[in-house]
């Protein structure tokens, strides 16, 4: 089996990288140095994680020679933005430049003016069926298997044993919590962190209550919601809220959160949600990062309790209804209730354990979940 795939990003960061700098976040191993390296093009790589490379940074005495020059976990270097901004408006480009980071944290949504209009962000995923479709792996339904056992990442996806992922998922998170935590936050309460990771395992798919949450670690609701923050930041779990416009009897704001590493979800159910959940989160993003559109995911919930997995909005107008099912071959009646809020939505179920795929007159659908996921259409 190779390992060296062209990933979903490689065209994109090549057209891109002649005009602007490109920074390419996403979470720690999920590919973005691998991805970096393999655009077919000479580079010199700067990683500023390694003491050695620190001089080279200081004198900024790199091989200008070079098509691109990679900075790796850059944005760990004090006033990264303001020094990387002065090289490109003293030298511009080429050679190009491209940046990455296992961190949102000063990288995306604080970035400022010092770059404005001289970057282009793209948000690099782990694997999903797609992908994995497109690179010819496996059947969609051999990789909808191995995602929901080994996950996404790369390394323990391509390696398929448990005794690898198991080993590999510690020391993964570990490196988050201990490394890249540590380095980035002034946190005094790791343990807690960790507490609250291993709870958020049984609450994926859930809307998480804050309170709840504080009372089990014995902390304030305040301190929970900003440990989530800081797990969002570091791309550990990712947040959806609810959507609540036009929608009668509609739930409070309570946000659910999904891990990016879908295997650490206990509940095997769950673990297909959180799968569902990763390949929208991927598919929307790489329409945003690459095509400038807007896009959003929520779920559906009202005070009554009915409720649907997923709500896709383009434009802020909703544009699909996903709702995700292991055996239910027979529409849930949340999809049912919020078909009538929308017209002209496209209302899907997903099923891991289908034999016969269905469409309505009304337009719903129910789909093997395997084979919707290889091509997502929303």
């Amino acid at each position: 089996m190779k390992t060296q795939l062209k990933r979903y990003l490689s065209s994109c960061l090549l057209e891109d990288l002649r005009n602007k700098i490109i920074i390419i976040t996403g979470p720690r191993q999920c590919g973005k140095t691998t991805l970096s390296k393999s655009l077919g093009l000479s580079f010199d790589y700067l990683n500023y994680d390694e003491r050695e490379h620190h001089k080279i940074l200081l004198e900024k005495s790199w091989d200008r020679k070079k098509k691109y020059i990679i900075f790796d976990e850059i944005h760990k270097k004090k006033n990264w933005k303001l020094w990387l901004k002065g090289i490109y408006d003293t030298e511009g480009i080429p050679p190009g430049i491209l940046v990455t980071g296992s961190a949102r944290l000063n990288t995306y949504k604080r970035m400022g003016d010092s770059l404005a209009g001289r970057f282009f962000h793209f948000r690099l995923h782990p694997f999903d069926i797609k992908e994995v479709i497109k690179s010819k792996l496996c059947s969609p339904e051999e990789a909808l298997n191995r995602l929901l056992e080994f996950g996404g990442f790369p390394e323990p996806f391509l390696k398929s044993k448990s005794s690898f992922y198991g080993k590999w998922k510690k020391s993964h998170l570990d490196i988050i919590l201990r490394q890249d935590l540590i380095t980035l936050e002034n946190i005094h309460s790791l343990s807690s962190i960790e507490t609250l990771v291993q709870l958020l395992r049984d609450r994926v798919g859930s809307p998480i209550s804050y309170k709840s949450l504080a009372e089990d670690i014995n902390c304030s609701p305040k301190a929970v919601k900003s440990w989530l923050q800081i797990l969002e930041n570091l791309y550990v779990v990712f947040k959806i809220t609810p959507w609540n416009k036009n929608i009668a009897r509609s739930l409070n704001k309570a946000p659910k959160y999904y891990f990016y590493d879908i295997a650490q979800v206990r509940s095997k159910p769950l673990r297909l949600e959180n799968l569902v959940a990763c390949s929208l989160l991927k598919e929307i993003h790489f329409r945003e990062d690459v095509n400038g559109e807007d896009w959003k995911l929520f779920y559906l919930r009202n005070k009554d309790k009915k409720e649907v997995d997923f709500l896709v909005a383009k434009d802020d107008q909703p544009a699909c209804m996903v709702e995700v099912k292991t055996s239910q071959d027979t529409l849930t009646e949340g999809l049912k209730l919020f078909a009538g809020y929308f017209e002209k939505i496209k209302t899907v179920q997903l099923v891991q354990n289908l034999k016969r795929e269905k469409t309505f007159p009304n337009g719903m659908e129910i789909r093997k979940a395997s084979s919707w996921l290889s091509k997502i259409s929303i």
